[in-house]
Formats: structure tokens, sequence, C-alpha cells
């Protein structure tokens, strides 16, 4: 068997930390196919087209996928509080200005990824809220937005912390509100699977599980070595890059903690207030926590 594993090129993801150290993946009893996207939603259609078993994803899209009727549950956290908001080196921001809406009203043009994205929801929810009027552009890809910065077709992007890296870095930037602040516990990303994989095959994920927690440790206790190991597997960026990029929100776990849980649901509401969601979809039908709480049963180690 082969376990066909959907994943972004999110610098801070475990995914990349396996694919980089493949020591992580010792005894492991499967093959994995890893299948790269552009975005959170492309991954969840893929789920609903039987091309991927398990995703790592953002949980605003994978709510989508469940209220239009896949059969997906997250059984495990990876990252909380991942969306960013940056802007140019002279723009504005916290802690001048307290109200996150405020400071992106102050933007014409923002570039975000996907639309239905957890950084597409945050930005509508704050924009909504303040009343503002800046247009907002949706990308396919991280690296259209940064682009589009550089060549000043946006004024402020909201993403990723590695596409915040990458304003400061490669469009001399700066982040304008801090991602701590931003919806706190946010769920940026977790692991999804498939129901039929879930019920026939717990065991594989149970193992998956383990070595994604075991990824998330280096994450959290040897940033600058597996930094180096990542920027080796990706040949773009150096060894500084992927260090500042893992220390700008250095919030990682596979816990699922009632945080974790209770804002994935008020962003749930939040969905359907704004218009991704129509129905109203319970926590049983998004999480289940029964391997996590083997895997991972003490305290989480998100902060």
């Amino acid at each position: 068997m082969v376990l066909r594993i959907g994943h972004l090129s999110t610098l801070y993801h475990t995914s990349m930390a396996m694919m980089a150290r493949r020591e992580l993946l010792d005894g492991f009893p499967f093959g994995i196919g890893w299948k790269l996207f552009g975005t959170g939603p492309a991954i969840i259609e893929a789920i609903e087209k039987d091309e991927i078993d398990l995703a790592y994803v953002g949980l605003p899209p994978a709510m989508i996928g469940i209220d239009r009727g896949a059969r997906i549950k997250c059984v495990a956290g990876g990252h909380i509080e991942g969306t960013v908001f940056a802007s140019g080196k002279d723009a504005k921001g916290y802690p001048e200005i307290k109200e996150q809406g405020e400071v992106l009203s102050r933007s014409k043009t923002i570039g975000v990824p996907g639309k239905g994205s957890i950084h597409d929801l945050i930005l509508m929810d704050a924009l909504v809220s303040s009343g503002s009027s800046s247009k907002v552009i949706n990308f396919g890809w991280s690296d259209e937005v940064l682009d589009a910065f550089v060549k000043g077709d946006i004024d402020a992007v909201v993403g990723t912390p590695a596409l915040a890296q990458a304003v400061i870095s490669f469009g001399g930037g700066r982040i304008i509100y801090p991602p701590h602040l931003i919806w706190p516990d946010n769920p940026s990303y977790g692991i999804l699977v498939k129901d039929e994989l879930l019920r026939d095959n717990r065991d594989i994920i149970k193992e998956f599980l383990i070595r994604h927690e075991n990824a998330s440790k280096l994450l959290r206790e040897e940033r600058e070595d597996v930094s180096r190991s990542i920027s080796k597997l990706i040949g773009v960026v150096d060894e500084r890059f992927v260090s500042d990029t893992l220390d700008i929100s250095p919030r990682y776990c596979a816990s699922l903690t009632d945080g974790y849980i209770d804002c994935a649901l008020r962003l749930k509401d939040r969905m359907k207030e704004l218009g991704y969601i129509k129905g109203d979809i319970s926590q049983d039908e998004i999480f289940d926590l029964s391997l996590i709480d083997e895997v991972h049963p003490g305290p989480d180690h998100y902060r």
C-alpha cells in the first residue's frame, strides 16, 4: 500500500521535515506518495476526487469540504496562529494601530492565497468587521502573491509565515500585525484523513501521527538543524530564511487542544455568516480525537 499525502510548500509543516529528514519515516510500514498543491482548497478537491488519502491543510478549507459532503476528519493538529499580515517597510501597523481591520484597511489592494483558505477567511473577517473597501485578490500559489507585491500590484499580503518572510527578505517589507493576536489558537493546519481510511486502516494513521509528532518536536527543539535540512531539500532559499520563517510563529505540536478546536468552531460560525458554508457542521463531523489522544496524551507543546 502507498499512503497518498497531499501537502503544501509551507516550510513549517512536518511534511517538509519528513521529506528533508527521511529517518523520521524509519519503520513506517507503507510507502508514501507525496503530492504538492498550491492551496488548501485544491487539496480538499483532490480528497473529494479520491486522488489522495491524507492531507496537510487548514481547517477552513476542510470544513468547506465537509459542508459539501466530503467524508474526512481532522485527526491531529500541527500548527496554530499561522496567518500573518505583511506590507511595505513604511506601512503603519501594530502596535501603533491596535485593530486588525484598521491595519488592513490602509491598503488599497491585498493579496492572499486561495479563496476559502484560512488566510482568506481571516482577511475577509477583518475587512468586513471594519467596513473596509480594500480590494482583495486571491492567488493560486504563494509565489504569485510575492511576485505581485514586489511588482507593486498589491500593497499588502495575508498568508503564511513563509510568505511574510519572503515579503521581508525579497520585498523589503515588514510584518504589520503579529500572528499571535490574529484569532488566537487559529488552526493554521491539521492532519485530515478520509473516513474510509480512518475506519479500515487506523494502525497506519496512528503510525503516521507518531512520526508527525516526532517531526513537530524537531521544529520546536532543533530548529537550526532542521532549517538546514529543509533548505537543502528546497534548494531555493538558504538556512537563514527557513530559520527566520520558523521563528515567526513557533507553535508546533500534533495535539488537538481545546483552544484549537474551539477556535475552529468559532471560525466555522464566521464562515457561515460570510457565506463560505451553508450548513451547521458539528464538532464530531470535523474532528476525531481518538488516535491523537493515544499518540499525544500529555499537555500540548504549542506554547
